[in-house]
């Protein structure tokens, strides 16, 4: 047998909630971690008094107490493990394992006794239940009982709110109450904040960030007391979990951070931490309310009666003294500024990351420590807008994900080597040697190989070829491209010719000139577009009456003989309903159910095919299909016509322009420049009509009829 016993998944019980973690035993400690709060139990083997084997609710459990008066009770193990450490702690300890029978009777009077931290309900001196009183809030007496009321824990699923005992009169008239010695023992032991005594010392109008506000910090010998304008936070000292001292970005400020488990409430808000903002340059004269006679018996030294130095080193010394917890400060990570920290945002607020030995800490709004121990992975992700900066993202074992955006870029070596010094799990490992090459980020998105914008733009190629072999589809009746694309260059073509309110302006200012030639548009275009064949458009299809019904399928056929029954079960069950729980029912189904069902719809097949087979032999389906043809030549020919008498009416209006007065002319050009320059697109006909019309507008009258006549 080895020098040390390791399991895992091992639970205790921390008001009201299961909390897993790692048990091991060695030959000098029993030391217990959890996995939610990193949090350490620590046994010296010498102080154990007892150690019980016992059947729980979760297999199987150990329950040790100590010589001081602690009981420690884990859970999570299995039958075999038993005869394993029951050899250990023969071998090694001078206690023994005894096993130890729960009562399962389910009556409900017998005896309460109190054995240190413990209620414990014996009935035949057998432990029905245990109550921890250290999970007892407050307790409450009335005429022969006593209600017990317990702290909530929000991570419980179901919370255990009272309990209430019946404490029979005492028969023998001593002058005692039994109630009353009942709820004493209780409360001496129960974890209730009560302010009795003169506090410590107490710290005037401290700039508190969570929960935000000034308060006035009144430390307890057993507690800490934040006094503000609007509220009071009691804080136990068995709650705080770690301290963190940590130097703002700026080096004229302290953070001083307290992890809390669980959390102060106020109303539907939990406060998992306590932030404190101070000034480096901000001084005090401390004494505290003890003799010193006192403070040396009770802090060994760590404390003087009479202390002098900056605020923030005077409250992190003098919690560190009460709470008996070391004090967390960042390790030898330096960015790029020289900081100890990262300047970073967390949804959407801006903060501080700091790297820290063991773990990370986000601060402050809502400020984040995750523990190295925790941490599945990391990445290193491009920012969402802009290539200066990059995202670092964390994954937990539980599937959380915390992403800290708007990194600089020049902090990304740094933190890189930080990550990769404490054996992290990178993602994109293969990432850092091409940002080595790049010198970081690269500032022009151009000389990098984005994945997404080459994807971005396959898609638009794809997209736009559909687009060309749609056309047709999307024509307009009264759409001729084949008239516009002669002459009209696209949008963004560099041989687009210039605009017809230019091309007309230049004609009105340079008449007696000879009028500059028109740059045509690019014919590639129109040869490729006369080479491509439209697509046909799709023909509707219409359903044919007469036609067979289609089969249906097994699930249907299953569906349609089920739905009596499924209503009849579930009375008042609306059809959608009805369709979700079917679709249930049908998975579970097992295969030689559904195959009966399978058959069933191959016949309704067969005899589907067959009266269709039997529906086209008798001529079937030829009527609709002549009249979708019928209808279609009819849209033909009324488009074609459609479109001659357009062209026709066109020709003569042009016809009927060459015969107007050269007055008449004149006067009705400004209106149709301003026509003319909100239209995009022009034919080349009409170009040459308006050239027609201003020769005819410098003849004589009589050259007009002549022309008119030609």
């Amino acid at each position: 047998m080895g020098d040390t016993l390791e399991f895992s998944d091992i639970f205790q019980e921390v008001k009201g909630c299961w909390n897993d973690g790692r048990l091991r035993f060695s030959k000098q400690t029993v030391v217990y971690k959890s996995n939610k709060t990193g949090k350490v139990d620590s046994i010296p083997v010498p102080d154990l008094s007892l150690a019980q084997w016992r059947r729980v609710c979760l297999g199987h459990g150990i329950k040790l107490a100590t010589s001081n008066g602690h009981i420690y009770k884990y859970d999570g193990f299995k039958d075999t493990d038993f005869e394993k450490i029951s050899a250990f702690f023969k071998a090694n300890y001078k206690v023994e394992l005894t096993e130890k029978d729960m009562c399962v009777k389910g009556w409900n009077w017998g005896t309460a006794k109190f054995s240190g931290p413990l209620l414990s309900f014996d009935i035949n001196d057998s432990p029905a239940f245990e109550i921890p009183l250290a999970s007892v809030s407050q307790c409450a007496t009335g005429k022969n009982e006593v209600t017990v009321e317990f702290h909530q824990n929000d991570d419980a699923e179901v919370s255990l709110m009272e309990v209430r005992f019946y404490v029979p009169p005492n028969a023998a008239d001593d002058g005692t109450d039994p109630v009353e010695v009942f709820s004493q023992n209780v409360l001496s032991r129960a974890d209730v904040i009560q302010a009795t005594g003169d506090a410590v010392c107490i710290f005037k109008e401290l700039q508190c960030l969570t929960p935000r506000g000034r308060y006035d910090i009144r430390i307890y010998p057993t507690f800490l007391h934040l006094h503000g304008k609007t509220f009071d936070y009691k804080i136990p000292y068995t709650t705080v979990l770690r301290l963190f001292l940590l130097p703002h970005k700026d080096q004229r400020q302290m953070f001083f951070v307290i992890s809390l488990d669980p959390p102060i409430k106020q109303g539907q808000t939990r406060y998992h931490f306590l932030i404190l903002l101070f000034s480096k340059d901000e001084d005090v004269n401390l004494t505290l309310n003890m003799s010193e006679e006192e403070v040396e018996r009770r802090f060994e030294g760590k404390l003087n009666k009479n202390m002098s130095g900056s605020l923030y080193e005077m409250v992190s010394r003098v919690m560190k003294a009460l709470v008996n917890r070391k004090i967390t400060v960042p390790g030898n990570f330096q960015g790029h500024s020289g900081a100890q920290c990262i300047t970073c945002s967390y949804k959407a607020s801006s903060g501080l990351l700091y790297p820290l030995e063991r773990g990370f800490i986000y601060v402050h709004k809502p400020p984040v420590h995750l523990r190295f121990e925790e941490i599945s992975c990391v990445n290193f992700a491009r920012g969402t807008t802009t290539t200066r900066s990059f995202d670092f993202e964390i994954e937990t074992k539980q599937g959380n994900q915390y992403t800290f955006s708007s990194i600089e870029r020049e902090e990304y070596g740094k933190l890189f080597d930080f990550v990769n010094a404490k054996k992290l799990s990178i993602k994109n490992r293969g990432l850092r040697e091409d940002m080595k090459k790049k010198d970081g980020y690269s500032d022009s998105d151009e000389d990098e190989h984005d994945a997404y914008l080459e994807r971005m733009k396959e898609e638009g190629k794809i997209r736009e070829e559909g687009d060309d072999d749609s056309e047709g589809d999307e024509s307009d009746e009264s759409f001729n491209p084949g008239e516009e694309e002669d002459d009209v260059a696209e949008e963004f073509d560099s041989n687009a010719s210039v605009s017809d309110s230019e091309a007309e302006d230049g004609d009105s200012e340079d008449e007696g000139k000879k009028k500059k030639p028109e740059k045509k548009p690019k014919k590639a275009p129109k040869e490729k577009k006369e080479k491509k064949e439209r697509k046909p458009r799709r023909e509707k299809k219409v359903k044919d009456a007469g036609a067979p019904k289609r089969p249906m399928s097994a699930y249907m056929l299953w569906l349609n003989a089920s739905r009596e029954r499924i209503r009849s079960e579930n009375p008042g069950i609306s059809i959608t309903e009805i369709s979700k729980k079917a679709g249930e029912m049908w998975k579970q189904i097992d295969k030689s159910s559904k195959e009966e069902w399978d058959k069933k719809a191959e016949e309704a097949k067969r005899q589907y095919e067959k009266a269709m087979k039997e529906y086209k032999e008798s001529g079937g389906g030829g009527a609709s299909s002549s009249a979708v043809k019928e209808k279609k030549k009819k849209v033909v020919k009324a488009d074609t016509k459609k479109r001659k008498s357009g062209g026709e009416s066109e020709r003569d209006k042009s016809m009927n322009d060459s015969f107007k007065s050269k007055e008449f002319i004149s006067s009705e050009e400004s209106s149709s420049e301003s026509d003319h320059g909100k239209s995009k697109k022009r034919k080349s006909d009409d170009e040459e009509e308006d050239e027609d019309e201003e020769e005819v507008a410098s003849t004589p009258p009589s050259s007009e009829n002549e022309s008119g006549s030609d």
